[in-house]
């Protein structure tokens, strides 16, 4: 954990959110700012950077793909979209991995 990492925050139970599934390795939680009514992050416990990162951490990477089933089916999706940004250019505003799960609405492409 990075003593300055929201997201480590988060996971530790430092800083309130609102969990919708936690195991040993990932935790999801609602985001402040959703852009559908079903919007959820998805992160490692441990402290990954980004994406191209996570994939040198099989574990956590299966974590955060199981975490994101089961984020679905705890909220009824048949369908949603699931999105990592990686870097700044991309939209990536909080520099702990997290996978978007987005759903509850019709998702046009590209999502620009």
């Amino acid at each position: 954990m990075l003593n300055d990492c929201l997201f480590c925050a988060i996971a530790a139970g430092e800083i309130p959110g609102t969990i919708v599934h936690q195991d040993e390795l990932a935790v999801a939680f609602r985001d402040i700012d959703p852009v559908a009514p079903t919007h959820v992050l998805v992160i490692p416990r441990r402290h990954v950077r980004d994406l191209g990162e996570l994939a040198d951490h099989a574990d956590d990477a299966q974590a955060v793909l199981a975490a994101v089933r089961e984020v679905a089916r705890i909220e009824g999706l048949a369908d949603y979209r699931t999105v990592l940004n990686t870097g700044a250019g991309a939209g990536q505003s909080v520099f702990h991995v997290h996978a978007h799960v987005i759903g509850g609405r019709g998702l046009s492409w590209p999502p620009g």
